[in-house]
């Protein structure tokens, strides 16, 4: 019985004995069946159906793959969009804006994307943009054009969690794969331009997107996480409508660049983020 003890403290302490759990940040542009900007709007039925349907799908795969539990982070447009009636009764949904570190500090085990859309300036990106269509022309992380994707893959790997899984368009996946290739990913439709998509029904893209989910749970401890080495700058351009403030130069670790550029240095991507976001 000693024996027995001091072996489960053993595997408690080596991380065998915790549980278990998947970070999901959802978007909309990347679900399947949306290829349009009017489908995007967070109260459109369609769009709501369509993102549920491939949330809890990703979720019953993670489930099924081994996972304690799913914490799905509403990440389109103010989270706005799913209900707490429709996701998997299993899943818990994050609602509301997050701090800079996008709740990262909880160390989970993977984090994974479910409808994800590339960053700006990608052809055959549906609907492709780096956080706002409207407000942001270009963004770049250590001189490398970003979007979503790889900020949120650099935060998780500032503490320590890899990114898994993530389905979308074929220009999301391929943007992860360039920083995280044994990942797992379900493409569930091929951009032609940027309201133009080649998709899989809902049906297949379900299946597609349990299966990998599934998968990726192997991944856990084999992935490693996406780190970035400090200083890290971001530099965001605004487009023409947004000009900087008079005083933009002031902010903490900022430096003008013209008119509508401006460039934060930090000693690692949650300093450097948290300036950006600081106003």
């Amino acid at each position: 019985m000693i024996l027995r003890l001091c072996l489960l403290t053993l595997l408690a302490l080596s991380g065998f004995a915790q549980k278990k759990t998947v970070f999901l940040i959802t978007d909309a542009e990347g679900v399947g069946g949306v290829c349009r900007q009017e489908q995007t709007e967070p109260k459109d039925t369609e769009m709501r159906a369509l993102l549920t349907g491939e949330i809890n799908a990703a979720v019953e795969g993670f489930l099924t793959g081994g996972a304690d539990e799913v914490v799905v982070w509403d990440g389109h447009d103010g989270s706005q969009t799913l209900s707490t009636l429709t996701i998997h009764p299993k899943a818990k949904l994050v609602m509301g804006a997050l701090g800079a570190s996008m709740l990262m500090e909880r160390r989970f085990s993977a984090v994974a994307y479910v409808g994800q859309h590339s960053k700006a300036n990608i052809k055959g990106g549906i609907m492709a943009h780096s956080y706002s269509s409207l407000g942001i022309q270009n963004m770049l992380l250590n001189g490398k054009p970003v979007g979503e994707i790889d900020v949120i893959a650099a935060m998780a790997g500032h503490f320590g969690t890899p990114v898994t899984f993530l389905s979308g368009d074929q220009a999301a996946a391929d943007e992860l794969k360039e920083i995280v290739p044994e990942a797992e990913f379900a493409v569930v439709k091929e951009g032609l331009a940027r309201y133009t998509c080649i998709s899989l029904s809902s049906a297949a893209a379900r299946e597609l997107i349990h299966v990998k989910a599934r998968a990726s749970m192997a991944k856990i401890g084999r992935v490693k996480p996406y780190r970035l080495q400090g200083p890290v700058t971001l530099q965001i351009e605004y487009t023409t409508r947004n000009s900087l403030s008079p005083d933009s130069g002031l902010r903490t670790g900022a430096t003008v660049l013209d008119d509508r550029t401006i460039r934060f240095t930090g000693k690692d991507i949650l300093e450097a983020w948290q300036r950006y976001r600081t106003r």
